[in-house]
């Protein structure tokens, strides 16, 4: 009777590791392996589209600004042999041989970002968009949530001084861009990367997709997440707990610009204040009034100018 009751229990056992085993690559295949369509907890309408006429207009001339700008595409290899590609503008009237770096969010490419090309462009910047690792040109097979591509964008740095002879940078991204360039704060930066702009990033990757487990499925984070990050670690070469925004931020010493909206649904606005808190260096943070996930430039266009202009007229020699 016994020999049958260990058995039993030993047949669960099994079916409940086989069961997680699953679980795990399925959570895996569907927030970290490339190319998956996901749908994400989203927002309602009415909390995106806010804008006055004003800032449509704005925001209406730069994205038709990016649209008919001539762009070059750019390669580089990654630190593990990917080849990385990135759309580059190149500014003729830029005598403080200034560049930004604009870091695109999940499952979206560089071009996403190109409606901030203008407002950059216009204060002589040269501007970079990179496809992240795993996005649009870019190869890989993953998404790093920002953690591997905390060191493309160190390489990406270089490429700007090497190649472009920049020597003031700025980092700016949005959603998983801005976990990146707050990720890459913490790594040891040249002289030439004078501020960060961060707009609605996450505190860590497992915070965020216990946030979206939870919203999507109802499900809590443990022990899913957990079997997640094994196999994220065995598929892809991080856990979900070292990719950490907060321990990243906790070593920057760039200025910083956090700005995240008050009705941010996908990413909690909560998350803006544990990285406020635990950054290093000069910082500041702009809680943005009735604005959902990174929509802050898009109902508050002016606004948003003009606070970048102030940071940038701060940080820039």
């Amino acid at each position: 009777m016994k020999k049958k009751i260990w058995i039993a229990v030993a047949v669960l056992v099994l079916i409940l590791i086989a069961a997680l085993v699953f679980a795990g690559n399925y959570f895996y295949d569907q927030g970290i392996k490339r190319g998956t369509e996901v749908k994400l907890h989203s927002e309602p309408i009415v909390v995106n589209d806010l804008a006055s006429d004003e800032d449509r207009a704005l925001l209406t001339e730069a994205k038709d600004w990016y649209m008919e700008q001539d762009k070059n595409l750019v390669t580089m290899k990654s630190f593990d042999g990917l080849k990385l590609k990135a759309q580059f503008i190149k500014n003729p009237d830029n005598p403080d041989r200034r560049a930004v770096i604009l870091a695109h969010g999940f499952r979206n490419t560089g071009d996403n970002m190109g409606k901030y090309a203008k407002f950059y462009y216009d204060r002589g910047f040269d501007i970079l968009l990179p496809d992240a690792r795993g996005h649009g040109q870019s190869e890989g097979e993953y998404i790093g949530y920002g953690w591997h591509e905390r060191l493309d964008y160190k390489d990406w740095i270089t490429y700007l001084i090497q190649q472009h002879d920049a020597n003031e940078i700025i980092l700016q991204g949005n959603s998983m861009g801005a976990a990146t360039v707050l990720m890459t704060s913490g790594e040891t930066l040249p002289e030439q990367v004078k501020g960060i702009i961060a707009d609605s990033s996450y505190t860590t990757v497992k915070a965020e997709l216990a946030h979206q487990l939870k919203s999507i499925y109802g499900l809590p984070a443990f022990p899913l997440l957990d079997v997640t990050s094994v196999v994220a670690k065995v598929r892809a070469g991080y856990t979900l707990q070292e990719a950490s925004a907060v321990d990243q931020v906790r070593k920057n010493t760039r200025p910083l610009l956090l700005i995240h909206g008050d009705k941010d649904d996908l990413v909690p606005t909560a998350m803006a204040d544990v990285l406020y808190k635990a950054a290093g260096g000069d910082k500041e943070l702009w809680i943005v009034p009735d604005a959902g996930h990174t929509k802050a430039f898009d109902n508050r266009t002016a606004e948003y100018e003009r606070r970048l202009s102030e940071f940038l007229d701060k940080v820039l020699d």
